[in-house]
């Protein structure tokens, strides 16, 4: 696949997207593939009952579909950032780490997805890191056709030079400081079937 033009931003041929949901498939992470973020919004709610317990990093793929706001403010669903954020970090620090390892639910994207099906996610505090590789009972990710790249080699090109200026403006804006690239989960299989699901959306969403 070669996309030299907005190598970053441009959406993945239709023969492209259908060879990673094959490879995803057959490596236990089973694909689901829509043409937009509205789509990926329903076919994610679908996926998850009315009350469940839901984590999700603020994402600016969940962000800019909807869903990150409706696990928010909705009051549907038994949001583990809403009940971390009343949690006192200096006396609650060993509930908080408990609470974010083991959600039933982790709603996540990914900053990368090989042609061959590795899902590859950067992260600097890693909260979300422990339960997308073990912690979580189902981990969905969302993932826009823009972010398939060759091989891993490609994916740490693409999270150093498109996504960590951006993440860094970001918390930079907010906080006052400057983000960085502490870990990074490859997810090569997964053990257990139906653990993990990817939507694969076809037009660009996030970063």
């Amino acid at each position: 696949m070669s996309r030299p033009e907005g190598r970053y931003t441009t959406p993945a041929s239709e023969q492209t997207l259908q060879d990673v949901a094959r490879a995803l498939s057959e490596r236990n992470l089973n694909p689901v593939v829509v043409a937009k973020g509205a789509d990926a919004y329903r076919a994610v709610l679908d996926m998850i009952p009315a009350g469940a317990e839901v984590h999700s990093g603020k994402s600016k793929t969940l962000e800019d579909i909807g869903l990150f706001n409706e696990f928010k403010e909705s009051g549907r669903y038994d949001f583990v950032r809403t009940r971390m954020f009343t949690m006192d970090r200096a006396t609650q620090r060993r509930e908080i780490r408990k609470l974010i390892a083991a959600p039933d639910y982790v709603v996540n994207s990914a900053q990368a997805i090989t042609e061959d099906g590795v899902i590859v996610v950067a992260s600097a505090s890693a909260s979300q890191v422990g339960a997308l590789a073990s912690g979580a009972g189902r981990i969905i990710y969302v993932v826009g056709s823009q972010k398939i790249v060759r091989d891993v080699d490609a994916a740490d090109e693409r999270i150093r030079e498109h996504v960590l200026p951006y993440e860094d403006s970001r918390v930079f804006e907010a906080m006052g400081v400057h983000t960085f690239i502490a870990q990074l989960l490859l997810v090569e299989r997964e053990w257990q079937a139906d653990r993990t699901t990817v939507v694969l959306v076809r037009e660009p969403v996030g970063v």
